[in-house]
């Protein structure tokens, strides 16, 4: 056992130490000096680790050292001789003491010290801390042989030589953050790795070669698109270089260690060199996108070539690796959960358990990994329940500058960009991007962390923008003491081929045949990626087959009923529970209520209904997922998917145990977080098309902290990208009179984001609506996102509520007539409404008795459901006022979307008035009593009656 095991061993032994275990550690270690054997046998194979006194002697116990001092002070004569003898033992005892502080140092701070910055190769770096006087050491002691403690070298070694494998290891081209992490298992896995080679790699002149040709790649693409297509944006990876070998570097280890899949996330900077240059993308076809030559099939917009998406299978010593390149907006850093969704869809798929066969790897710009909230969100998932992916790769493309902000001033607080991480204890790896072989070396070693710990864990590319954000900006405008560094720098291909040709590996006569072969083969628009695999020649074992729903139709008949047998059947499972589980008193009588429902001896609520609709699809092979800041609960208090235990704590939840052979249903409180959660839902949704994933907001109005991933992803990845997606959205809506930031989901948002039959937009009004929407959604051969404006007072209102026959009989309506018996022909007033203010209206009428009006609910507000209102206003033939009444403002709600389909079925002739609040700059009033006369008020307008 080396001195490395057994401390980890003694530290292993017992986790709870700490700082305050001080005294406990001073009477383990007296007692071992007196006898080894008097300690736990863990603890002695520790103290045995720890260097002895100039090589031989063991320590000497700290009472002694104490009775001695004791002694001196009593009679400082007697001991002045021996004092004389002793001085030079204590003496370098202390500085043994320094030394190991010394260590500590580099391991804490040797990041600051490294040559990281391929702008600043020759910048004065200091460190006090990492400075010999610091440590009260000097150039006299380094001669002088130190124990080494826990640095991975020989037991002792002189002072000169630990620092300079010090500086080799920490203050090279790799500059080390870890030490901030808790787990001293890690980071002595870190030093091991590190510390054994000195952070200096050795590769063979194959792997050096293949380097320079992955540069030779990068660079060649950049310089053709430059001189062949002057003047288009393609946001370079000029400067950057570096990332192709090491994203191919990663692709080909993780392949040895037995990934199969991998997907990858990442704004525009280099993103055209990477689908090239790593996927395996055709030139000609990237080519062509260049002249133009887009390949938009039927109504879709499309978009530009560096947000696209690919996907390859690439070969790699462990056996193909399949590689997908999200497809993403220009909204920067909003794709990381996106793709961390779409990788935790298919670790659910293969339930593997590990995490190793499916990677995610996010890359980042530095001003945006440091400027956006969204990646804290993202990274707070790492290791939550229902969030984790075992770990992520990410990569921060550091150009040292955010579009034109100085990096310096403006562009952050914290000292480097990557300090974000920290907060989950990743460790972080800055790596100078003019060092290739650094590169790949430290490529390795996070793919390797990632598997181990299944943590995420950072590589920060500290490398540069050779051109200005675009190529049509001049950058030396803003940053001119910068670029004219840059100007001046060969690039980091040209700096290779001259290391390799000192190393007598080739001459730069080769390299620079490799340069125009690389030419040469762009110019054919031949793939320039030597592992590609054909389309087709590997057989994937766990494919998602989206075929049945290509050109599907939101209005495609579906038979959404079920059978009273199995409403009896299965609404029982959902009150069953461990006989000894004690339910909390409240949610004990809404169980006692659920049997009745399921049995037809009592009306059924929305909380009912809606675990009815999990249940039925989980029995016909739908898996489930839902995740919302409350959903286990819900935030109501009616959906109570999951039950606890009063006295333990347990979690119960009646959806897991229908059967045993049933498909998960998944149910996670997530974190207090909408932008990151919907994007990773999304990501769900677009990687898994048969289950039914769910994204519930606390309140509606919520949402609004995730409006891109609503605007860049869910209401147009159809027509960008011609990605599918049967995503739900539910969004507490309706005016209670709980002011401006509790009433409106914003419904005109999403009606304003409507076109092309692109989404669903439903405001269903009774529990077996709901029921049929959420079955519909799965049982059509059509896969479209569902925004649903769910009720709040409703899940409780005594007249939203249903039959079993109802959801036996009749499925999802688009439109619901009239309720009450009435004469049609007597019908002169049409009232349409959606949502809660139908109640209001029916109670209202019916307290007035007003049979000349009749209540029509439009449930499916968009794809506008021409077809049934033609019906159903032909039943109305002597209707004289047709009025839209909303509980929302003028200007917001429906009203403004709806118009044109209102006045489209019912002709231009007709006579459309509008019953709603006054236009407002608020969703609602704060005032309670405000709000009532408000609500008073639009009812009667739309009745037609005073108020």
């Amino acid at each position: 056992m080396n001195k490395g095991e057994a401390q980890a061993m003694a530290w292993n032994a017992d986790t709870q130490l700490d700082g305050n275990s001080v005294l406990y550690l001073e009477e383990m270690y007296e007692r071992y000096l007196q006898d080894p054997t008097s300690v736990p046998a863990t603890w002695q194979h520790y103290f045995d680790s720890l260097p002895a006194i100039n090589g031989e002697e063991r320590d000497t116990r700290h009472s002694v050292v104490k009775d001695y001092f004791r002694a001196y002070a009593a009679k400082p004569q007697a001991y002045a001789v021996a004092a004389d003898a002793d001085a030079s033992h204590f003496e370098h005892e202390r500085k043994q003491v320094k030394v190991l502080q010394l260590i500590n140092a580099y391991r804490v701070q040797g990041h600051f010290h490294a040559k990281t910055n391929p702008l600043d190769e020759n910048a004065p770096a200091f460190v006090k801390e990492l400075t010999l006087e610091h440590h009260s050491l000097s150039a006299s002691d380094l001669d002088t042989k130190f124990n080494t403690g826990s640095l991975f070298a020989p037991d002792q070694m002189t002072l000169r030589e630990i620092v300079a494998q010090l500086e080799q290891t920490y203050c090279g081209s790799l500059g080390v953050q870890y030490m901030h992490t808790t787990s001293t298992e890690q980071k002595r896995w870190i030093q091991q790795r590190l510390e054994t080679i000195r952070s200096k790699p050795s590769y063979s002149v194959e792997e050096k070669l293949e380097i320079l040709g992955r540069l030779t790649a990068a660079e060649g693409l950049e310089r053709y698109l430059h001189t062949n297509y002057v003047g288009q944006k393609r946001f370079s990876l000029e400067g950057g270089e570096s990332l192709i070998p090491m994203l191919n570097t990663l692709i080909q280890h993780a392949g040895t260690l037995g990934t199969q899949e991998m997907v990858i996330g990442m704004a525009h900077r280099g993103r055209l060199n990477v689908l090239v240059n790593v996927l395996g993308k055709s030139p000609a076809l990237l080519f062509g996108e260049f002249e133009g030559k887009y390949a938009i099939t039927g109504d879709r917009t499309g978009d530009v070539k560096y947000h696209m998406g690919f996907a390859s299978d690439l070969m790699t010593p462990g056996g193909p690796v399949h590689v997908a390149m999200a497809f993403n907006p220009s909204h920067l850093e909003i794709v990381g959960p996106v793709v961390e969704g779409a990788v935790r869809a298919r670790q659910d798929r293969w339930d593997e358990g590990s995490g190793n066969k499916i990677v995610p790897i996010v890359l980042h710009g530095d001003a945006a990994f440091a400027g956006q909230g969204v990646n804290m969100e993202m990274l707070q998932m790492a290791d939550t329940r229902g969030y984790r992916t075992y770990g992520t790769i990410h990569i921060v493309i550091n150009n040292q500058v955010g579009f034109t902000t100085s990096v310096a001033a403006d562009a952050r607080s914290t000292f480097y960009c990557t300090d974000l991480a920290k907060m989950v204890d990743s460790p972080v790896f800055h790596v100078n991007g003019d060092d290739p072989e650094a590169v790949v070396l430290i490529t390795k070693i996070a793919m390797d962390y990632r598997n181990t710990f299944k943590k995420d864990v950072v590589i920060d590319l500290v490398c540069y923008r050779r051109h200005g954000h675009n190529e049509a900006d001049e950058p030396s405008a803003t940053q001119p003491v910068m670029y004219r560094k840059i100007r001046a720098m060969a690039t980091t291909r040209e700096r290779y081929a001259q290391q390799l040709a000192a190393e007598g590996v080739l001459t730069l006569e080769q390299a620079q045949e490799r340069v125009q072969q690389c030419r040469q083969q762009l110019g054919a628009g031949a793939p320039t990626v030597p592992h590609l695999l054909e389309k087709g020649q590997v057989e994937h074992q766990y494919p998602v087959n989206w075929k049945r729903f290509v050109n599907g139709k939101w209005d495609m008949p579906v038979d959404t009923t079920i059978d009273a047998e199995t409403v009896k059947y299965l609404g029982e499972k959902l009150t069953v529970h461990p006989a000894d589980f004690k339910l909390n008193s409240r949610v004990a009588r809404i169980v006692a209520d659920r049997k009745k429902m399921a049995a037809g001896e009592q009306a059924m609520d929305w909380g009912f209904c809606e675990n009815l609709a999990y249940a039925t699809l989980l029995d016909e092979g739908y898996p489930i997922r839902l995740s919302g800041e409350d959903c286990g609960r819900g935030t109501f208090f009616h959906r109570h998917a999951v039950f606890h235990e009063q006295e333990t704590g347990e979690r119960f939840v009646p959806l897991e145990h229908l059967s045993e052979a049933q498909l998960p249903f998944v149910v996670i409180d997530s974190l207090l977080s909408e932008e990151a959660v919907l994007a990773f839902e999304y990501g769900y949704a677009t990687t898994e098309a048969n289950t039914l994933t769910i994204w519930e907001a606390q309140f509606g109005d919520f949402a609004n902290c995730a409006q891109v991933v609503i605007d860049q992803f869910i209401s147009s990845g159809e027509q960008k990208w011609d990605r599918l997606c049967g995503l739900v959205m539910l969004l507490p809506h309706g005016f209670e009179g709980q002011g401006p930031e509790h009433s409106s989901a914003r419904l005109e948002r999403y009606l304003q984001l409507c076109a092309q039959d692109n989404m669903q937009v439903c405001v269903p009004s009774t529990p077996a609506q709901a029921f049929h929407m959420l079955r519909r959604q799965m049982l059509r051969d059509c896969r479209l996102p569902l925004i649903v404006m769910t009720p709040k007072s409703l899940l409780r209102h005594p007249l939203a509520v249903n039959t079993i026959e109802d959801l036996t009989e009749r499925g999802f309506q688009n439109v619901i007539d009239e309720v009450d018996a009435a004469d049609p022909l007597q019908v002169t007033r049409l009232v349409m409404c959606s949502g809660k203010v139908y109640y209001d209206l029916l109670e209202k009428r019916r307290a007035e008795n007003l049979s000349h009006v009749a209540l029509v609910r439009i449930e499916q507000l968009y794809p506008f459901p021409d077809k049934d209102m033609n019906e159903l206003v032909d039943r109305y033939p002597n209707v004289e006022i047709n009025v839209w009444c909303q509980e929302e403002p003028l200007n917001q709600g429906a009203w403004l979307s709806i118009q044109p389909s209102l006045r489209g079925v019912l002709g231009g002739a007709a006579r459309l008035d509008v019953a709603s609040r006054p236009a407002s700059a608020s969703p609602a009033v704060g005032s309670a009593k405000v709000h009532a006369k408000q609500q008073h008020a639009l009812v009667c307008a739309a009745l037609g009656i005073s108020e």
